[in-house]
């Protein structure tokens, strides 16, 4: 039986235990569990050693840009929301598509500029505002989506000067904060006060995008004798981009058309 050649015998190498250990050290975590694998497609691919080096770069590049995501979407606080593929533009009476496709787009993150989403309840002013927080994650940004009430909840329990400055920069620090439901309860004027202070240390710094069923006019009722609520409405809309949508509910539509199909389907089967 003939020999076999020097290329058939050639086997994968083992990488030594120091190299595995030397690139966890260096922060390849992901080179460094994989390393095996990575080696057997480096010989596979007959890859010199500076397309050895790009690989080991390209791969662990790649894994930290994704776990940097997953760990930013996981701070945001989204959860489940439907993707913009599926707001149906034809059922609003009024919404401007420009305007929110250019909040999409992410221009106001550049120029600092606040958000506000005005509509009755039912419209997707918070799936807008959720589509929008989630494309500043995936374009590297930091952002944090929360409800008024618990954005203020959190901010009035804090018992302390300290404790209540450790809150407030955790919700000035997100490259977009964004605050949901503004107008359904109301407030009285400590929480105002706390509102006005996150504004102000976001304001001209980093954008804000807000939703809320209420025109700036009659807001009087959510903070009701606060004294701070022209400064705050002032800081809000300075440098803003605010898009009203009018028209009836998407729920009450769904709930009308899923109350139709428990008829028809009751009738056909009778």
């Amino acid at each position: 039986m003939p020999s076999a050649s020097p290329t058939e015998s050639k086997t994968t190498p083992n990488p030594p235990a120091d190299l595995r250990a030397a690139l966890t050290a260096l922060g390849m975590r992901f080179v460094a569990q994989g390393l095996d694998d990575f080696i057997a497609r480096a010989t596979k691919n007959r890859l010199g050693p500076v397309q050895t080096l790009e690989e080991m770069a390209r791969v662990e590049s790649l894994e930290r840009g994704r776990k940097s995501t997953e760990r930013r979407l996981g701070r945001s606080h989204l959860g489940r929301f439907k993707p913009m593929a599926d707001f149906d533009w034809t059922w609003p009476k009024s919404v401007d598509r420009e305007a929110v496709e250019r909040v999409l787009a992410l221009g106001f993150l550049e120029r600092a500029e606040n958000v506000v989403l005005v509509s009755p309840q039912g419209l997707g002013k918070t799936m807008i505002a959720k589509n929008a927080a989630y494309a500043a994650v995936m374009a590297g940004q930091s952002a944090l989506f929360v409800s008024a009430s618990e954005l203020l909840l959190d901010l009035s329990k804090q018992e302390t000067a300290r404790a209540l400055e450790r809150r407030l920069r955790h919700y000035g620090r997100p490259h977009v904060l964004a605050i949901d439901e503004i107008g359904y309860l109301s407030y009285d004027n400590h929480a105002a006060d706390l509102l006005f202070q996150v504004v102000s240390r976001r304001y001209e710094r980093r954008p804000i995008v807000m939703t809320t069923n209420l025109a700036f006019a009659d807001w009087s009722t959510v903070f009701p004798n606060a004294a701070c609520a022209t400064a705050l409405i002032d800081r809000i809309t300075h440098h803003s981009e605010i898009i009203t949508i009018e028209g009836d509910s998407y729920r009450k539509r769904e709930a009308e058309q899923a109350k139709k199909a428990r008829r028809r389907g009751k009738n056909g089967s009778a």
